[in-house]
């Protein structure tokens, strides 16, 4: 007799970016300043009452979820981190092998982990030339089989983003029969205006899902507090696959306290934008290939020489985060720590050419 599902042989393990003591640690996207001061105190205050269960319905982060966007709270669903509502958005719309969870590759890495967990086939379409979802050739493949489809962006870990009108195309092209969840972890920096937002499509697709996340721009990482907005129907079925108090106390504080001082806190991003500008430039001046990013890391697609790339960068005091054999990923940081990335990559010399 088998106890454990065999298939989970197979399922590839989500691989965090390394924490290294006396390293830099550019290798999760994380935003190195500490959350901001009354965010802090929100978080103490509810860690006094740590004793009693969290809100189950996670009602008034959902009504100031709802404000902010100007929806209505049944609209709103949230979850331990937008993590966990991939997971959750497999669960409600797959029933198991046959049905397809389709993403562009490479995406976020945690795309294939949760369709598995959930028991669904992956379908993968590349990227294209310039490292952005080919949204034609994933329009074009999907079949009867597609229950889902997720779109990263800025994509994690090219950094593009997708655009407004081919994402409407995209839409259209669909149909309203497929769950399509528009995954916007890195929203907070992008700056190009023909980037898409997915709340003002929400009304004219019920299928769409739009997902955020505190722990990037918020700087709540360490909390895992993420939400969905979409139709009440697609809501409501997330809710019920939801975990029962996975939300904390603590994490709920903290959002609601984010989200109360937003302007201050998403003002603190400026920084981190111009840096990204800089730390691009300097690296394709040392003949880097590095797509125009709008989030808060870049990408070098070094091929084979990925995992070369990133223990040089270790053996200079720097942690990045190798994809073998498709690229690196790099966080910005503040200054200081981009210039010892920079010092790394300008010395960085390939075993072979």
């Amino acid at each position: 007799m088998t106890l454990i599902r065999p298939d989970l042989d197979t399922l590839p393990a989500y691989v965090p970016g390394r924490s290294v003591p006396g390293l830099i640690k550019l290798a999760s996207n994380e935003v190195a300043e500490p959350p901001a001061a009354p965010v802090l105190e929100a978080i103490a205050r509810a860690a006094a009452g740590g004793n009693r269960y969290p809100d189950l319905g996670v009602v008034e982060l959902t009504a100031r979820i709802a404000e902010f966007h100007d929806v209505a709270p049944e609209r709103v669903a949230v979850g331990c981190g937008s993590v966990t509502l991939c997971q959750q958005l497999v669960q409600i719309s797959c029933l198991g092998p046959g049905d397809e969870v389709m993403f562009a590759w490479r995406s976020f890495e945690a795309y294939p982990i949760v369709t598995q967990i959930g028991g669904a086939d992956v379908r993968t379409v590349p990227l294209d030339g310039e490292f952005r979802h080919d949204l034609d050739a994933m329009a074009a493949a999907v079949t009867d089989r597609t229950r889902l489809i997720f779109v990263c962006s800025p994509n994690n870990p090219t950094g593009p983003a997708v655009h407004r009108a081919e994402f409407e195309r995209f839409l259209e092209t669909v149909g309203p029969d497929v769950v399509v969840a528009l995954d916007e972890a890195y929203a907070e920096f992008v700056t190009d205006p023909e980037a898409v937002t997915g709340r003002p499509l929400l009304d004219a697709h019920p299928n769409l899902v739009v997902l955020r996340t505190f722990s990037k721009a918020y700087r709540l990482a360490g909390l895992r507090v993420g939400y969905a907005l979409t139709s009440p129907d697609v809501a409501t079925a997330l809710r019920k696959v939801c975990p029962p108090f996975s939300v904390s106390s603590v994490a709920q504080a903290g959002a609601i306290a984010a989200l109360e001082n937003r302007d201050a806190i998403l003002a603190d991003l400026r920084p981190i934008l111009a840096e990204r500008d800089r730390v691009r430039t300097a690296l394709v001046g040392d003949g880097f290939t590095v797509p125009e990013s709008q989030s808060n890391f870049l990408w070098l697609p070094l091929g084979d020489r990925s995992a070369e790339f990133a223990a040089h960068c270790a053996d200079q005091k720097v942690v990045v985060r190798p994809f073998q054999p498709d690229g690196v990923r790099v966080t910005v940081s503040s200054p200081e720590e981009n210039d010892t990335l920079l010092a790394a990559a300008s010395s960085y010399q390939p075993s072979s050419r």
